[in-house]
């Protein structure tokens, strides 16, 4: 069962990265916190094709975003000592996300804050508000360093 691990175990992490893009402060605050428990990390993308019929370009550009987009995680997170494994999925975000975690046996995913305007938020939903929504795990939603703070600039 996730969370509960014994001292010799490796906590493990889902880090669901965004093939839209980068966030490299997401990568940051999981190799922070794998630092301080020890945990592995496993990357994963997915590339947001339900029916490829109905995609506006062919899954393979979908599936190459997804794929650099966990590749370049992996390598930040390897680079930093921390182990990590990369896996790209097709399908819906959310439930490609809570699939893995639950073959991973993750005791915590990681994602970023959505990078949609508040509008498109409401519109078409958030993937990091939807994974706390429905998760069974612990979710951690890691937000830009600069936003909400005053001297930011509103971005």
């Amino acid at each position: 069962m996730y969370g509960t691990y014994r001292h010799h175990d490796c906590m493990r992490i889902v880090v669901a990265v965004n093939p839209e893009a980068d966030e490299p402060w997401v990568i940051d605050a999981v190799i922070d916190l794998a630092r301080q428990t020890g945990a592995s990390a496993s990357v994963v993308a997915v590339d947001e094709v339900e029916l490829e019929r109905l995609a506006s370009v062919p899954r393979a550009i979908y599936a190459e975003r997804a794929e650099q987009a966990a590749s370049t995680a992996v390598r930040r997170l390897t680079e930093a000592g921390i182990g990590a494994t990369a896996t790209v999925l097709p399908g819906r975000p959310v439930e490609r996300i809570l699939e893995f975690a639950d073959t991973d046996r993750a005791d915590l995913i990681v994602a970023g804050s959505s990078s949609k305007p508040a509008v498109a938020q409401r519109l078409l939903g958030s993937v990091p508000l939807t994974l706390i929504r429905r998760s069974e795990r612990p979710v951690l939603v890691v937000t830009h360093p600069h936003r909400g703070r005053p001297d930011a600039g509103g971005h």
